[in-house]
């Protein structure tokens, strides 16, 4: 995989027995992100823009562009070439036995509307992007860290009051429910 390989182990120096060092470095280590469903099509689309591609021809460009990052299976993309086809963003070319792929004057209208969520994606495959991306979340893994630390430290010192608990609990009980609406927003 081009993502999440060999940048990781800066970022978490001094991580021994730090709760967020862990989860990070878990993180960092995992598979590249998988292209959500939504995306293909645009990918797709963004394959057959300047030419006419055979199905293979389609992965295989996706894979180049995204500097080996994401290579769709066969299982995505020809589902996804027969959707394009039945929505007229695309049409199919028959050549012998062999079906090309063309984008249509739909499609490009397609494809210019979600030019950004494409581009988006390839750069995220940019050594320079990812690695300010990972930089960011790694500040902020930092920051939980630091609050669990104080909190130890508190404990340690003879305790919080029950009032006290109850504050924090009522501010992180907010900012969790304000990250996870971030979050599910990312995800749609």
């Amino acid at each position: 995989m081009h993502w999440g390989h060999g940048h990781g182990q800066g970022h978490h120096r001094g991580g021994k027995g730090e709760p967020w060092s862990e989860i990070f470095s878990e993180w960092w280590r995992g598979p590249a992100p998988r292209c959500e469903r939504g995306l293909v099509r645009w990918l797709v689309l963004d394959a057959i823009a300047t030419q006419p591609r055979h199905g293979y021809e389609i992965i295989q460009a996706i894979a180049d562009k995204s500097r080996g990052a994401y290579k769709p299976s066969p299982g995505v993309v020809y589902p996804t070439l027969q959707m394009l086809d039945d929505v007229g963003h695309a049409r199919t070319l028959v050549q012998g036995d062999r079906k090309t792929y063309e984008i249509t004057a739909e499609g490009k209208r397609e494809l210019g509307e979600h030019v950004d969520e494409v581009a988006e994606f390839y750069q995220g495959g940019d050594d320079d992007g990812w690695e300010q991306h990972a930089d960011d979340v790694a500040h902020v893994m930092k920051r939980v860290g630091r609050v669990i630390r104080l909190f130890k430290h508190t404990m340690r010192r003879g305790g919080v009051r029950p009032a006290t608990v109850r504050k924090m609990k009522a501010i992180l009980d907010e900012s969790l429910a304000k990250i996870e609406d971030l979050l599910a927003v990312e995800e749609r």
